[in-house]
């Protein structure tokens, strides 16, 4: 997957937005959970200090004391520095006696009200202290008098309770609350990856199709496709038949108008070379020139139109092969050898007759100007590159005397030669480099190792 791909950004915004919603769906139902633990536990404490004192201040109506709660309510209370206690502390000091529970000890539970705590609606005073071994308290307090009467005495009720359950309680709430969240986060990214490899799976189709419509494999783009990417089908495929038709018409076109101008051309010829006078050899002599660049210019509109047809495949060895045979013949009065190094796959992106027409050119060219030995080496790209990068590399030298620099420079100017005293080596390179520019490729030219000339074209391969 690609950083810059359709399903990287697909695959990076869903897990981003499961990567942020868990974590603080997370941290609200922690929050939830322990607001409602909390509230649990100060229910429980609020329900034993009520029923401590309504069992301790209500029963001493007419007594000068509270007594002791006759209901124990919770059996922690009977248990050393169990974390459970409960106090009754008068509020003056000298109008009655403290009592506590047997777990409190020598120890003495502080007072909310003493530190100006702000009672709730229900008159208990809420504080966290420590207790007699350092562990966190949970304390309520409420004030009540004996009998319930407002004219007596009037006592602190004081229970407490142990906050490091609570806390323990909610650790392990929060531990599992990660955990599973964790590996829902990890299952919704994985679910995610494969929803966009899944629902991106047409789009490979896609380019295979493509890909065998650009190797020649296929003439259109087939297959059974999403609803929501026939219409993209269709419009391919109407797009493949109308670059064909078009490519029909310029070809059809071009073969009307050659026709249409080589007849007149010839008859203008003929007539002229009956009239003996100067007048007639001007005539033919332009008649040629006009013959020559209507050839010219017809050839290039055949190029431009083959080079942008879709789906059309060469092998480059079958290509080769007869030619090297047919050259070896010609110059065999010259004992010309050429070694041929193409691998079996090699495939030209292009119309038969314009690799014919570019290696025959530079075949003819390095067998005329040889000494004896010329090497053609065809470079295949692997299969697995990319369509769009796949080049075909192919060398031709010689070891004949070569070009100079300037020489090579000058190769290319429209209708150049260099020596006519063998036709069409400088003609034959300019029509290569119009062949190679026409399908987006390059021609090189350089100082062969063997000491000749090495052209080396780079074409699109299938």
């Amino acid at each position: 997957m690609r950083f810059n791909s359709l399903a990287f950004r697909l695959f990076a915004t869903a897990a981003a937005w499961t990567l942020l919603v868990l974590p603080i769906a997370g941290f609200i139902i922690y929050q939830l959970y322990r607001d409602d633990v909390q509230a649990s536990f100060d229910g429980q404490l609020l329900k034993l200090v009520n029923a401590i004192t309504v069992d301790s201040m209500g029963s001493a109506a007419q007594e000068a004391h509270p007594l002791p709660p006759s209901n124990l309510y919770e059996p922690l209370f009977e248990v050393t520095h169990s974390g459970w206690y409960w106090q009754i502390t008068p509020l003056q000091p000298a109008s009655g006696r403290k009592l506590v529970s047997p777990s409190l000890a020598t120890w003495t539970l502080p007072s909310p009200a003493a530190k100006s705590v702000v009672p709730d609606l229900s008159g208990a005073r809420w504080l966290n202290a420590k207790g007699p071994k350092g562990e966190p308290l949970r304390l309520v307090e409420v004030i009540d008098s004996l009998g319930h009467e407002p004219g007596k005495p009037r006592y602190s009720i004081v229970v407490a309770g142990p906050q490091d359950w609570l806390d323990h309680l909610v650790s392990n709430f929060r531990y599992r609350l990660t955990t599973a969240l964790a590996l829902a986060g990890l299952g919704l990214v994985a679910v995610t990856l494969f929803q966009v490899r899944f629902g991106l799976l047409p789009l490979r189709q896609i380019e295979g199709g493509l890909a065998a419509i650009r190797s020649g494999a296929a003439s259109t783009l087939d297959g059974d496709l999403p609803a929501e990417i026939e219409p993209l089908q269709s419009e391919l495929n109407a797009l493949i038949r109308s670059n064909q038709a078009i490519v029909d018409r310029a070809r059809t076109q071009v073969g009307n108008l050659a026709h249409a101008l080589k007849t007149p051309l010839a008859v203008i010829a003929n007539e002229a070379r009956t009239d003996k006078t100067g007048l007639g050899d001007k005539v033919i002599e332009q008649a040629e020139i006009m013959k020559d660049s209507v050839t010219r210019y017809l050839d290039r509109a055949r190029m431009a139109a083959r080079a942008g047809v879709i789906g059309r495949v060469t092998q480059v060895g079958p290509v080769v092969e007869p030619l090297v045979r047919v050259l070896q013949k010609i110059h065999q009065d010259k004992g010309v050898v050429v070694t041929v190094d193409c691998p079996a796959d090699a495939r030209f992106s292009g119309e038969k007759q314009d690799l014919e027409e570019m290696l025959g050119n530079l075949l003819d060219n390095a067998c005329k100007w040889s000494r004896r030995d010329v090497v053609l080496k065809v470079e295949a790209p692997a299969t697995t590159s990319r369509a769009k990068n796949r080049r075909l590399l192919i060398t031709v030298a010689d070891d004949g005397p070569g070009l100079t620099e300037e020489e090579r420079k000058r190769i290319g100017k429209r209708g150049l030669r260099l020596d006519e005293t063998k036709p069409g080596s400088g003609l034959g390179l300019s029509i290569v480099l119009e062949l190679a520019n026409s399908y987006g490729g390059t021609c090189e030219l350089a100082r062969a190792p063997q000491g000749g000339l090495q052209v080396r074209l780079n074409l699109p391969a299938a």
